[in-house]
């Protein structure tokens, strides 16, 4: 078996999800988790992981990669962050009217980066993000397969990140439509 496969079968057996993980040339084997919504947890700590979280996990990868013969020098296990990635449409279901950085794979318009509130589309598969260009509110209609990188914008509030409903400055309004390939953007919510 490989390291990947170990790593995603501990952090999952634990009740964990798999953020991501990566390995450097030096032999440093960097993981990422995050709690489940809905899972209870011995550590406690509300939705947020925890130093105790990490020392759970980092001993039972260390356990399993040994038994699994996985050459490795060191071994961090840490929370995501606040600026926590979204890969899969999981996470984006997940964070659905949370504000996120999207950094698209071709331009748009012009450009490649958008910040704005995430939404999911009614009845199909994609999603939309509205953001204001600081002169009207746009919508940008987009599928995961289009994007290179999307973040959540952290929040510094201290209390924790919660949902927040879109406020008026995001609505969607009238805005210039743009289309490539199955990303749009639309006005007013509807596809140009």
């Amino acid at each position: 078996m490989n390291w990947q496969a170990a790593v995603e079968r501990t952090v999952t057996g634990l009740g964990y999800e798999l953020v991501d993980c990566e390995r450097s040339a030096r032999g440093l084997l960097r993981v990422f988790i995050d709690r489940v919504e809905g899972n209870a947890y011995p550590t406690g700590a509300g939705e947020f992981i925890t130093v105790d979280d990490c020392e759970q996990v980092t001993r039972q990868l260390q356990y399993v990669l040994e038994v699994e013969g996985c050459d490795y020098a060191r071994l961090e296990v840490s929370s995501p962050g606040l600026d926590r990635p979204l890969k899969s449409e999981a996470d984006y279901r997940r964070f659905v009217g949370h504000e996120v950085d999207l950094t698209l794979k071709l331009p748009l318009a012009g450009r490649k980066k958008f910040r704005g509130i995430l939404q999911a589309q009614d009845g199909e598969s994609g999603w939309r993000l509205v953001f204001n260009d600081g002169k009207v509110a746009q919508a940008l209609d987009f599928l995961v397969a289009e994007v290179r990188e999307a973040r959540l914008v952290p929040m510094v509030d201290f209390k924790g990140r919660r949902a927040r409903p879109a406020d008026d400055a995001a609505a969607p309004g009238p805005a210039v439509g743009a289309e490539n390939d199955g990303l749009k953007m639309v006005d007013g919510g509807q596809a140009q």
